[in-house]
């Protein structure tokens, strides 16, 4: 996929290359351009002079002090507030009944599988070959007639 996206942008990118090129030689306003005379008149005249760029202020090397950071107040918070104790939610352990005994689960015996009989090799007959038949198929042209 990259690589057909790839040729498709390169393929394009020529067209245009190729494009541009060709209409420069062959579009009448060039040839409209290139007839006249004030672009003949506009190429002998010599080209005027550039102006000087003004020199770049030196920069100074070192820097200027860092001024002191101001010191931030205390501030005062209120005392933190108590914990309020949290009232005992079981009720009074003499007042519930005695816990029933659990009854013993008993053993699970251990059980083994027979082994896996073996599998017998079966060989398959032939494919028997499937004959090819002409079927009639929609959409198409009718056979020749004799």
């Amino acid at each position: 996929m990259a690589s057909s996206v790839s040729f498709m942008a390169t393929a394009m990118a020529m067209a245009c290359v190729l494009l541009a090129a060709s209409s420069s030689r062959t579009c009448y306003a060039a040839r409209m351009l290139a007839d006249t005379p004030a672009t003949a008149a506009a190429a002998a005249a010599p080209p005027a002079a550039l102006p000087v760029l003004p020199a770049v202020p030196a920069l100074p090397t070192t820097l200027p002090p860092m001024p002191a950071i101001p010191a931030v107040p205390q501030a005062a918070l209120p005392p933190m507030p108590a914990v309020p104790t949290v009232p005992a939610v079981v009720p009074n352990a003499a007042a519930l009944p005695p816990m029933p005994a659990v009854p013993a689960i008993p053993a699970v015996p251990k059980v083994s599988l027979p082994p896996m009989p073996a599998v017998p090799a079966v060989t398959l007959p032939p494919m028997p070959s499937i004959p090819t038949v002409n079927v009639p198929m929609p959409f198409q042209a009718p056979p020749p007639s004799a």
